[in-house]
């Protein structure tokens, strides 16, 4: 899987990338620009026993026209892999096929963490309600889309 490039210095190409973070129950869903290298969060998908929301993403696929997708790469602390890892790169290979795009995978290490603090931050400041604790997942997206636009890649 190769990375779009504008310059030597190994930016991506100016656009619309998806973000992806997978989970057992919830696929969490981000949308970012490599402009502004930001992203926030879109929406949270359900996974069923037999995969991802198929429709659901097709749907984003077509809505954003994204230039390439980001999963994350669940990982230990010390960089392993570890059991979640197989189903994220399952995932990323299905996209990869069904949507014809460039899908990278990136560390999400300590994303479920920056998004828990996120939120509760949120919480404090009265955006959020407990009852919108699915999207943690999706910030979670985003969070692992903004670390790939911040990070060297190949």
């Amino acid at each position: 899987m190769t990375s779009p490039r504008a310059t030597a210095a190994s930016t991506p190409v100016a656009g619309c990338f998806l973000g992806f973070d997978v989970g057992a129950r919830y696929l969490g869903v981000a949308v970012g620009d490599t402009l502004t290298r930001s992203a926030r969060p879109l929406k949270t998908l359900l996974s069923q026993t037999g995969g991802p929301d198929w429709a659901g993403i097709d749907a984003l696929l077509t809505e954003w026209r994204p230039l390439a997708l980001i999963v994350g790469l669940p990982l230990t602390l010390d960089g392993a892999e570890q059991a979640n890892s197989r189903r994220a790169r399952g995932f990323a290979a299905a996209l990869a096929k069904r949507s014809g795009k460039p899908v990278h995978l990136a560390d999400e290490r300590y994303s479920s963490r920056e998004a828990s603090k996120r939120f509760a931050a949120q919480r404090q400041a009265g955006t959020r309600r407990r009852h919108h604790a699915a999207a943690l997942d999706a910030m979670a997206a985003a969070i692992i889309l903004e670390n790939w636009f911040h990070s060297p890649h190949d």
